[in-house]
């Protein structure tokens, strides 16, 4: 689900004025009210852009005239050295801005490209990349957005739309089969995943009906077992890997078989891409 446009609007004001404070001393101090400029933004870097709208969001939230062009579309790629975007205006406006506009843009935009990158990875094995809870506090909507325009899927969004149960569930609970059986009775109609550690725990899981079995740490030879064993039952599960996954052995995680991979780095580890505006000298016609 894309945000909404008054949660983003939410975000770029809140990220504005944890920026501004009281007010941008320097623009204030260095541009005299009414000067106009013109400024692009430019990707020093290959990548997937994203929060191209968020971007401008940031401009007009300052001054309704500011005019935006983005170049690119969320999802697409992008060549080092490329226009993404203009913006012209009232140069107090768009100074003040820049910082926030990129900073949205480098962040999402590295979710996006490094979704893409482990997509790309397991291209035509037919599983999905998947990303996590491990959000940045306030932006997990935005992040989610990027994965998806990085080609990547969505786990849960949150603790309210899926049942996940982990072993400190179990352990409170005293089995997987009763944590699941809870599950069902107090959250009808609730997709249910289990965690397992070893394919004891997903021959239980399967047992207990759970909708979706995650493979937590397991070897590539356990998770082609489980895969064997799951096809085998009469109602199977969903496959997810998930722990110690790396770009490296994405490839032959895809190849055992399981339907997903989930991958907390997605949007844990971010590395922004790197973009940077640059402004002409003469004013805005």
């Amino acid at each position: 689900m894309k945000p909404s446009l008054f949660e983003t609007a939410a975000t770029v004001r809140r990220a504005l004025e944890e920026d501004i404070g009281h007010r941008d001393v320097t623009t204030h101090a260095v541009i005299p009210e009414g000067v106009l400029c013109r400024g692009t933004i430019i990707a020093k870097q290959a990548g997937v852009i994203c929060g191209v709208e968020v971007a401008g969001l940031c401009f007009r939230a300052l001054d309704a005239s500011a005019r935006y062009e983005p170049a690119f579309e969320d999802g697409q790629r992008v060549a080092a050295g490329q226009k993404l975007a203009s913006v012209e205006g009232p140069a107090r406006a768009i100074l003040t801005a820049e910082r926030t506009a990129l900073n949205f843009l480098q962040l999402l935009s590295a979710t996006a490209t490094a979704t893409r990158r482990h997509v790309d990875a397991i291209a035509g094995t037919g599983c999905r990349v998947l990303d996590t809870r491990k959000t940045i506090p306030g932006l997990r909507t935005a992040q989610k957005y990027a994965v998806r325009c990085g080609g990547g899927s969505n786990h849960r969004l949150g603790l309210y739309d899926m049942v996940l149960i982990k072993e400190n569930h179990i352990a409170a609970a005293g089995s997987i089969a009763a944590a699941v059986a809870s599950a069902r009775r107090e959250a009808p109609g609730i997709r249910v995943e289990v965690e397992t550690e070893n394919l004891g725990e997903l021959d239980q899981a399967l047992a207990a009906g759970a909708d979706v079995i995650m493979l937590d740490d397991y070897s590539l030879e356990d998770m082609r077992t489980a895969v064997v064993r799951n096809r085998a039952h009469a109602r199977p599960a969903e496959l997810e890997c998930s722990g110690g996954v790396s770009l490296e052995r994405l490839r032959a995680i895809a190849a055992t078989g399981v339907d997903c991979i989930s991958i907390g780095g997605l949007t844990k580890h971010v590395r922004a891409i790197d973009l940077s505006m640059r402004f002409d000298a003469a004013p805005a016609l």
